[in-house]
């Protein structure tokens, strides 16, 4: 998918040239509505992976036909795309998570002025603010999986629709901001949609804010679209309406600022960059990125000091105002989710294919430490994002995480660098979530699904260095045009 393109014809000249990427768009918007209103995660496993198959099918179809348009008119396409295709999250309720409902709940927590750290969903002393929407009751509506069943007097079941409501939320401080202000712009019983709405602002907002970063170092816009028509974000970001978004916006906007030569703006781009950890702490994972081919401590600390002093300041008045622990079922979900125990489940899937289960985190840890380690000493500072991509996609192919919303950080990172190879990764994610489902076996797809994202990471890395190295010295090493 290489969107390298030289010059066009005039606008008006070559408008026709626009119908091939635009009926590739339409489809892909057909596509994703199709997918979307198909409530199938739980009956229907397999025939949902063929049409999340469709859909990034297309994606690449349409993609790769961005690369005849003229370069006038390809922002206005670009641009027109990402509303059309995040606007396709909308068609339904949530369909294949159901976080957003803990969302709802703690924004409502918040503002009844009840710290949301301090009592878990089913806790009696919450119960004058429960509803039906988020709290049924009744055998038929407490009937189904994305229902759990809490502690109730009486014969008739009582349920909810969030997950894990015996817990108390895991959700850092900017997260809980952004409940709040959704819960207190939202209308009375409106439910769901202001969460995708408020979604599909920030997707937009993240597709704008690489167009800047790319117009302003001469870069061709055409890798926004990685972003902007990446099926990912109508499902996830969208639909789901995953704060996760919300982390994506922060850590691009965050990089783009480090970028640049001024010391104020670095500084100012770490301080965005601990909003981002401070909205669901993965962000984290690109603070090497941004430190690439730093030399001297105190360059270093322009970005660090702020980004820890920010995460450190959101955190201070829900410690302030929260009688219980700010980290909430942190701990848990990290043993939950088997990252304590390599043997459990399908994390660690290549490292346990290739070594013994007790071998995997050390590996682990060695190896994103040489991964870091090159980063911090090779990495090009003026573009930092390549580096928190090389961390971010070789994290995730060592961790090979169940949760398809994960890869939402790596798309953006795909958007800025334009390596469009690690969107194998984002496509594993859902193989996992979705398609293990429908085998009965999540560990075989993720060896598989993982496996074969870090061999097309591989080959084609291979193939690019084969080029630079054909082209001789003085070549621009410009991967990320690709």
């Amino acid at each position: 998918m290489n969107l390298r393109t030289a010059p066009g014809p005039s606008a008006p000249a070559a408008l026709p040239v626009l119908a091939l990427p635009s009926l590739g768009l339409s489809a892909l918007v057909a596509a994703l509505v199709w997918t979307v209103r198909h409530d199938g995660n739980f009956t229907d496993p397999a025939g949902l992976s063929w049409r999340y198959a469709a859909c990034w099918a297309l994606f690449a179809v349409a993609v790769l036909a961005l690369r005849r348009v003229p370069a006038a008119l390809v922002v206005p396409l670009v641009l027109a795309g990402a509303v059309a295709v995040a606007a396709t999250g909308l068609v339904a309720a949530p369909r294949t998570s159901t976080d957003a409902y803990r969302y709802a709940w703690d924004g409502r927590v918040q503002s009844a002025g009840v710290s949301p750290y301090d009592h878990a969903p089913q806790d009696p002393a919450l119960g004058r603010l429960r509803d039906p929407w988020l709290f049924p009751t009744g055998a038929a509506a407490c009937t189904g999986p994305d229902r759990a069943r809490i502690p109730y007097a009486g014969d008739t079941p009582h349920c909810t629709r969030i997950n894990r409501p015996a817990v108390h939320t895991i959700y850092p401080p900017v997260a809980e901001a952004y409940f709040l202000a959704v819960d207190r712009l939202s209308p009375a019983g409106a439910r769901h949609k202001p969460l995708q709405i408020g979604a599909g602002v920030l997707s937009l907002g993240v597709t704008g804010a690489v167009l800047l970063i790319l117009r302003r170092r001469g870069t061709d816009p055409r890798r926004a679209a990685y972003w902007a028509w990446c099926p990912a974000v109508p499902i996830e970001a969208v639909n789901n309406a995953h704060v996760d978004v919300l982390g994506v916006l922060l850590a691009v906007a965050g990089l783009g600022l480090v970028a640049a030569r001024s010391p104020v703006r670095r500084a100012g781009g770490g301080l965005v960059l601990g909003a981002a950890v401070a909205t669901k702490l993965m962000p984290a994972i690109v603070l090497p990125g941004a430190l690439s081919g730093v030399r001297r401590v105190r360059d270093a600390v322009t970005v660090l000091l702020p980004a820890a002093a920010f995460t450190a300041l959101a955190y201070l008045p829900y410690v302030l105002l929260s009688h219980g622990s700010v980290f909430g079922y942190l701990g848990g979900y990290v043993a939950e989710e088997g990252y304590e125990d390599p043997s459990a489940g399908s994390r660690y899937a290549l490292l346990r294919l290739l070594l013994p289960g007790d071998w995997a985190v050390p590996v682990l840890l060695a190896a994103m430490a040489g991964v870091c380690g090159y980063v911090l000493w090779r990495g090009d500072p003026r573009r930092p994002w390549s580096g928190a991509l090389l961390v971010t996609g070789w994290a995730f192919a060592l961790l090979t995480p169940g949760y398809s919303w994960y890869a939402l950080l790596l798309v953006g990172l795909v958007a800025l660098d334009g390596r469009w190879e690690w969107l194998g990764i984002a496509v594993a994610g859902p193989a996992v979530y979705v398609t293990g489902q429908a085998f009965g076996s999540r560990g075989a797809v993720s060896t598989t699904a993982y496996g074969a994202a870090a061999l097309l990471v591989l080959v084609v890395t291979a193939v690019r260095w084969q080029r630079r190295r054909g082209a001789g010295p003085g070549t621009e090493s410009s991967h990320a045009a690709s």
